[in-house]
């Protein structure tokens, strides 16, 4: 027979190891967790990783790391914050989404917190909107259910068509819940090429007349996005409910990159591949992208989109 004390010390042992194991700490330390309610970004480690890794764009930075902290420093934010990144392809539109999407969870697109829509992939035939937005309401409210600071990324804003992502104006809103589902620690995120052109000519604009890029502000160009935005017909945001109810925080514009930007792109791709960086192919890849305006060549069309492609014809160095 067992003895009392004996099994008293093995119900004690058995308890305590049961309720470590069921700690949130270890169960989150082997299986990914959503962040527990007033957990905050890292300013510091976003803001590195926004100096080191994104290039030439001193307005996303600055917008994108004010508005991000700012929502998760907020205890009660009234609405989920909603982001619109605009510019040509190749100007980081995609790394600062990612960027972002790993501060809020660590596996980044990996993550089951983090969703990832392309238009022509998710959304690709135009007789059937009714049906994408229907599908696409329950996959947001049955993720957001399950993790209230869930990141949802649309790529390809400019290829959807008109009226789908009208489907999530609900969860935009200034709602306290939807049908009994907070969204209000959501983050929504577009990434379009709309706009581009209006960008970029005010960056040339502002190159004519003998002004530094870094001049640039955001009142000189997100006005222009919202209105250019909502009447393109090339654009998954023509017309938009989400845009005329203003619940879209910030227009983001991604200026065209230098040739000096492109070198930015050059090196930290080498180091990323652990080579040494070698000056004379830095500048080589860079003198074969094509630059615009074709007299001037002060800013690369496809901004720093070709630099992996380009480089691995120097892979013998």
């Amino acid at each position: 027979a067992l003895e009392p004390l004996s099994v008293g010390l093995a119900i004690g042992v058995a308890s305590a190891l049961t309720g470590y194991l069921s700690h949130p700490r270890f169960y989150c330390s082997y299986v990914e967790c959503c962040p527990r309610a007033g957990q905050r970004l890292n300013a510091t480690a976003l803001k590195a990783q926004l100096d080191n890794r994104l290039f030439g764009q001193h307005l996303a930075k600055d917008v994108v790391l004010k508005a991000v902290l700012g929502f998760s420093n907020n205890p009660s934010p009234k609405k989920p914050l909603m982001l619109s990144l605009h510019g040509w392809a190749g100007t980081g539109k995609n790394f600062l989404s990612q960027i972002l999407a790993e501060q809020v969870h660590p596996a980044g697109l990996r993550s089951k917190f983090v969703h990832l829509f392309l238009a022509t992939l998710h959304f690709p035939h135009h007789d059937q909107v009714k049906l994408y937005k229907e599908q696409l309401q329950n996959w947001i409210r049955g993720n957001v259910s399950a993790c209230p600071s869930s990141v949802f990324i649309f790529d390809e804003m400019d290829k959807m068509h008109p009226g789908v992502i009208d489907a999530i104006k609900p969860f935009l809103d200034y709602y306290e819940e939807v049908d009994g589902v907070s969204y209000r620690k959501a983050i929504f995120i577009f990434l379009s090429n709309a706009g581009g052109d209006l960008i970029n000519k005010a960056a040339l604009d502002f190159w004519a007349s003998g002004k530094r890029r870094e001049d640039i502000q955001l009142k000189d160009l997100e006005p222009l996005l919202s209105v250019g935005v909502f009447n393109n017909k090339n654009s998954g945001l023509w017309h938009s409910s989400i845009i005329d109810r203003n619940l879209i925080d910030y227009f983001v514009p991604f200026l065209p990159l230098e040739q000096r930007h492109v070198k930015m792109c050059v090196r930290a791709e080498m180091a990323a591949r652990g080579y040494a960086v070698d000056e004379k192919i830095v500048q080589e890849v860079a003198d074969e992208m094509t630059y615009f305006p074709k007299e001037q060549r002060i800013y690369s069309d496809k901004g720093c989109k070709t630099v992996q492609a380009k480089l691995d014809i120097h892979e013998d160095f």
